[in-house]
């Protein structure tokens, strides 16, 4: 069985700010955390749209989604759904169905270090999912699983509440506190590439990184 859900933590950040990082490169965002978050290993299903929101955080068993349709009846709008299916690759965790459950209660996303299937419907949606990989088996419905606890996602450790960015590049995430901080940060770094391309255009470019 899935374990009790665990007090939801208390987003430092303001809305405006979570908001502020959509479309921001994860690329530029991994740079200016020392470039060290990111997981490893997982890839966008969907049409590319840019996600952002919150980690509600879903940790079960190799090839068992229990845990993900109980988090389904607790999700908030704005959550991302950040699971840690282990990574197995044997059976899907999700597919349409659970996509258009957290699309319609305002979900912001999934990201699934595990497997999913129906990758066609999934592909022309503007509904964000990031995986690992696709296989047509279903999974176990029996647990167990736990609900907003820390979680390994593609080796990126997330902790409920964390801000999660999503792109065609990949998916970072990071503590809350840290939002204010780094989203000037990664404005500025989008300036400074934006002279060095008109800089190259111009032929004008000195070597900006040596």
């Amino acid at each position: 069985m899935t374990q009790p859900l665990h007090d939801r933590p208390l987003v430092t950040a303001s809305i405006e700010i979570i908001d502020s990082f959509r479309g921001l490169a994860t690329a530029n965002i991994s740079d200016n955390l020392d470039r060290q978050p990111g997981a490893l290993g997982l890839q966008a299903f969907h049409d590319g749209t840019p996600m952002v929101g919150t980690a509600f955080t879903v940790k079960t068993r190799a090839g068992d989604n229990k845990a993900i349709h109980d988090a389904l009846e607790l999700i908030q709008p704005g959550d991302v759904l950040v699971v840690d299916g282990e990574g197995d690759s044997s059976r899907a965790l999700i597919g349409e169905i659970i996509c258009a459950i957290a699309k319609k209660r305002g979900a912001a996303g999934f990201v699934l270090d595990g497997a999913i299937r129906d990758k066609a419907a999934i592909a022309e949606s503007d509904f964000p999912v990031f995986a690992r990989t696709v296989i047509h088996r279903g999974p176990y419905k029996n647990g167990p699983g736990e609900i907003n606890v820390p979680v390994s996602i593609g080796g990126m450790l997330v902790h409920p509440g964390d801000i999660v960015v999503g792109d065609l590049d990949g998916v970072v995430a990071f503590r809350p506190e840290q939002a204010e901080v780094l989203l000037a940060s990664v404005r500025a770094q989008e300036r400074k590439e934006t002279e060095i391309l008109q800089s190259i255009e111009a032929g004008l470019y000195k070597g900006a990184y040596t």
